[in-house]
């Protein structure tokens, strides 16, 4: 899989963008403050459908407007699609795929599919678990869609279900009402909680011996890297070599809302379920957060996010569907060696896009097309705008499998 064309419209600093991208090393050349980083943050958005460096949308849309554009052309073997993001602060979010008419963004997930690595990773590791839950999540959207259904019911179910706590807080003022609603949010709650650590736990288990070897390749140390993850659900705390099914969790969940209906009652929050959970990371006997150095921190996130590409390019083991590589800013943290080791476990990636400062924080291993990158507000890596991707006559079909007239043009 790789990106062919990427244009931008009114996205963080640039009014304007239109960047031609190759299969192999991409690599953005550019002083710090110039936008690198702005380009390999539309790309993973065009994947993930949100910022790695924000919690919310606004700072993606540059001052002045209400609205951004990021377009995308994606390749999968001889098939292409387009897909464009309407980026709507406050509102929905929407996107168009071939030209189709704007529907719910939701509609796109797994058409894209891209690993982002970037120093703000460094918080994987010693960062709160809020961080650690959406790089879950986030993984096992690009490999089950569907399971963004379920992120997105359990969180709407989540803050109606806190609001009735809270609403019931005052003495005297908990009725029947009230009680019966709870049993209903405790049921719908319950259902999409059961999918979402189902969801999170298979993903874990195939995470596993691919951080523990990535970690190795990277730091040639002799501390084991692992995780377990960390529920309020007991059946689901652990690591498991058999993950327990959606009906098994599902009973968990409701029996563990039931034993914290006072506590609940009492605080006007919900305290059960995947909101509360994490990743706990290890290193050696000792959890990674506030015993592993800086050197090994950084070296365990870049492990999760190669693991991470490792498990979704064997979740389809069609070479064509491997997922696009992007590293900001990770060279020059590296010694040579390391620099030398990640260059060679990233060599089976279609597309990989690196942003770097100056091109000799580059390897000599790693090859490909750059692309300078200034600080103004439009560019176009092919000496001129493109009008836009409708002029890059993409068919009507809304998915790979029926996509036509992928050449470059």
């Amino acid at each position: 899989m790789y990106l062919s064309h990427l244009s931008l419209t009114n996205y963080r600093s640039y009014e304007q963008a239109e960047i031609e991208l190759k299969p192999g090393p991409n690599i953005l050349i550019g002083a710090n403050g110039v936008g690198k980083t702005n380009v390999a943050e539309a790309i993973n958005y065009l994947a993930v459908q949100h910022s790695h460096r924000v919690s919310n949308d606004h700072p993606l849309v540059r001052i002045g407007e209400t609205q951004a554009l990021a377009r995308g052309r994606v390749h999968r073997g001889e098939q292409a699609v387009s897909i464009e993001y309407e980026i709507n602060p406050g509102k929905s979010n929407r996107v168009a795929i071939n030209r189709g008419a704007p529907q719910a963004a939701r509609q796109a997930y797994g058409i894209f599919k891209a690993v982002l690595f970037a120093p703000e990773d460094i918080e994987l590791i010693s960062g709160q678990p809020d961080i650690r839950r959406r790089f879950m999540d986030d993984l096992i959207v690009q490999m089950r869609p569907a399971l963004g259904d379920a992120r997105r019911d359990y969180d709407r179910v989540l803050r109606q279900r806190n609001a009735l706590l809270k609403s019931g807080r005052k003495p005297g003022s908990w009725t029947d009402e009230h009680e019966s609603t709870l049993a209903v949010w405790n049921e719908h709650l319950a259902r999409a909680a059961a999918r979402l650590i189902n969801g999170r736990l298979h993903a874990l288990r195939l995470l596993a011996a691919p951080t523990s070897e990535a970690y190795a390749e990277l730091s040639n140390g002799n501390k084991p890297a692992g995780f377990a993850y960390q529920s309020t659900v007991p059946m689901a705390s652990g690591q498991h070599a058999e993950v327990p099914d959606e009906a098994a969790l599902y009973t968990a969940i409701v029996e563990a809302l039931e034993e914290a209906y006072r506590s609940e009652r009492d605080r006007g929050v919900t305290l059960i379920g995947p909101h509360r959970d994490d990743l706990v990371v290890t290193l050696g006997p000792a959890p990674a957060k506030g015993f592993a150095s800086h050197g090994e921190t950084w070296s365990l996130a870049l492990a999760l996010r190669l693991a991470s590409y490792r498990v979704l390019a064997k979740d389809d083991p069609n070479p064509d569907a491997r997922p696009v590589l992007i590293l900001d800013d990770v060279f020059a943290e590296l010694d040579a060696a390391r620099r030398a080791r990640l260059a060679e476990m990233t060599r089976d990636a279609e597309q990989l896009i690196i942003t770097a400062a100056v091109s000799a924080d580059i390897p000599s291993e790693l090859t490909g097309t750059h692309i300078p990158i200034q600080m103004r507000e439009g560019i176009s890596t092919s000496g001129e705008h493109l009008e836009s991707l409708d002029s890059l006559n993409l068919t009507e079909a809304n998915y790979f499998e029926d996509a036509e007239g992928s050449s470059d043009e």
